[in-house]
């Protein structure tokens, strides 16, 4: 029996130097990926910046919204939208939107899964549910794409405001360059 401790030792002593330079690499490997994930987030705030600050000041200052460069390269400043809900606003978001006439938006998912349109069916429904004594847990959201929909309709169709601090909105010229490959 201590022949065979022996061996398991020995194989155990072999083997920790393998996992030593084994574990060496991964910490390096991962600092390394760390390293680039800053670098890459760095690189996203710089394209950012150029994008929607840099040219398309720029442009305006030269009174252009579209030009042409040489080897078949088009720079077109367009607007973009973006919204989000934060969670900590979300049931005053959906009360503006209700009271708004927007309330078509608002999804709610009660063990079903109501489509935008039923926002009024969902919430009788959970009420007739917890007036018979069932514990009912009501999920409502606003899908990410039809909020962004709306806000862009609401801003740029229409010309009217929403309130920014309610839907997360952000808006800005973004930079599109396109080449003829």
């Amino acid at each position: 029996m201590d022949l065979e401790a022996e061996s398991i030792v020995k194989i155990d002593m072999a083997m920790s130097s393998d996992i030593t330079e084994s574990c060496k690499k991964l910490l390096e490997t991962q600092k390394k990926i760390a390293t680039a994930e800053e670098e890459l987030k760095k690189l996203k705030e710089v394209e950012t910046n150029l994008s929607e600050q840099t040219i398309p000041n720029l442009m305006q200052q030269a009174g252009v919204e579209l030009i042409k460069l040489e080897g078949g390269i088009s720079v077109e400043v367009k607007p973009f939208y973006s919204a989000r809900i934060p969670a900590s606003r979300s049931e005053e978001a959906f009360n503006w939107l209700r009271e708004n006439g927007h309330g078509d938006l608002i999804k709610n998912q009660v063990s079903l899964e109501f489509k935008m349109k039923q926002d009024n069916e969902a919430k009788a429904l959970v009420e007739e549910l917890k007036q018979k004594g069932l514990a009912v847990q009501q999920k409502t959201s606003v899908h990410p794409s039809s909020l962004r929909s709306f806000v862009t309709e609401q801003i740029r169709d229409l010309g009217k405001d929403v309130p920014a601090e309610l839907f997360g909105t952000y808006v800005a010229n973004k930079t599109k360059i396109t080449t003829k490959e």
